[in-house]
């Protein structure tokens, strides 16, 4: 046999050792009995899974991707510091890891996976923030780079977003899907930014509010953003606090200050709000998850520090999706975790 044969020779083989395998899932098995708060209290938020690789979407990987990675050397397909989670429908799920220096997405209907980064293969060193538009263009924050970056829909790279202003430290991201608005936060001005959109790839300053400061309004170190029903969420982290803004940035309320029990804030991080108007917190040092009503009035916690289902290790993003469903980034786990939000009904 030539030595041609002898390598279709064995491509067949090993297409036919691994077909059986690339269809695989390795799904991770739900827990249906742990809740918050434990019993005999009446639940209200149930774990739903958690994931790091693709294999634990259900996702295989392909005989040619696999081959490829023999041969080229595999990518990092598993999550290595998960800072920030949104999704795109019912299909996509995107997360932004500085440890691989890129965002994954993982494709739940199409089951295919990728690392995105930036045109070229450039790396995104500090991917922070995540937000999606109503076009299904997702936006990226890079706090290294100072850029606000845009994967647009079926894109399989980022590309930077043309502004007419120079960020210092971007961080958070909103969209208000009316008017298209972005609401940027930048950590170092200690301002939030806002933009129009006329396209994707370009957004235009429109006007910023909030300045350093412990007074309403102002902020120490703001990281990241929440835009729900007209009112944004801003996490005041060096305050201690979080600070509710109508769209126009005019100062509506806040709540919290630091502390060491239930209700207080030590490092708060990402932040949401439910379709029932609860708000949900993510604390860093606290590793858990605390909800608030609206009016700042504490409900319950979630999580512990630990590496079991529903507990923590050093959280960072929150993401709730249209489903309701709760995406938690559990940075230091290397893993998303996902619950369900049972209603005040059951």
């Amino acid at each position: 046999m030539n030595r041609t044969g002898l390598h279709i020779s064995l491509l067949l083989s090993l297409s036919l050792l691994l077909g059986g395998c690339t269809g695989t899932s390795t799904r991770i098995a739900q827990h249906d009995n742990l809740h918050w708060p434990p019993a005999p209290a009446t639940a209200k938020i149930r774990f739903e899974q958690a994931f790091s690789t693709p294999q634990e979407l259900g996702i295989g990987r392909g005989f040619w991707q696999w081959l490829g990675d023999v041969v080229f050397g595999a990518e990092t397909d598993h999550m290595v510091r998960p800072m920030a989670v949104v999704t795109v429908g019912e299909r996509l799920i995107y997360v932004a890891d500085p440890g691989v220096r890129g965002v994954h997405r993982f494709d739940t209907q199409q089951h295919s996976y990728q690392l995105i980064k930036g045109k070229n293969g450039l790396e995104l060193p500090s991917p922070v923030a995540l937000a999606v538009d109503s076009e299904n263009n997702v936006y990226i924050s890079d706090s290294k780079l100072a850029q606000l970056l845009v994967v647009t829909k079926d894109s399989d790279h980022a590309l930077p977003v043309k502004l007419n202003t120079d960020l210092q430290q971007p961080t958070g991201i909103a969209i208000e899907p009316s008017s298209g608005d972005l609401y940027l936060v930048d950590t170092r001005q200690h301002q939030v930014l806002v933009f129009k959109r006329p396209n994707p790839l370009q957004a235009e300053l429109k006007h910023r509010f909030g300045q350093r400061g412990g007074q309403p309004g102002e902020f120490n170190y703001p990281t990241l953003i929440w835009q729900q029903q007209g009112t944004l969420l801003v996490t005041d982290a060096l305050n201690f606090r979080v600070q509710l803004f109508d769209l126009k940035g005019d100062y509506l309320s806040r709540f919290g200050e630091a502390g060491q029990a239930s209700g207080y804030q030590s490092r708060p991080k990402g932040i949401a709000m439910d379709q029932a108007g609860h708000i949900y917190l993510v604390d860093a040092l606290f590793h858990n998850v605390q909800l608030f009503e609206r009016d700042g009035r504490f409900l319950l916690s979630m999580g512990e520090q630990g590496q079991q289902p529903g507990q923590f290790w050093l959280p960072a993003g929150i993401h709730i999706s249209p489903q309701q469903k709760i995406y938690v980034a559990d940075s230091h786990n290397r893993r998303v975790q996902v619950f369900s939000y049972l209603g005040d009904n059951q």
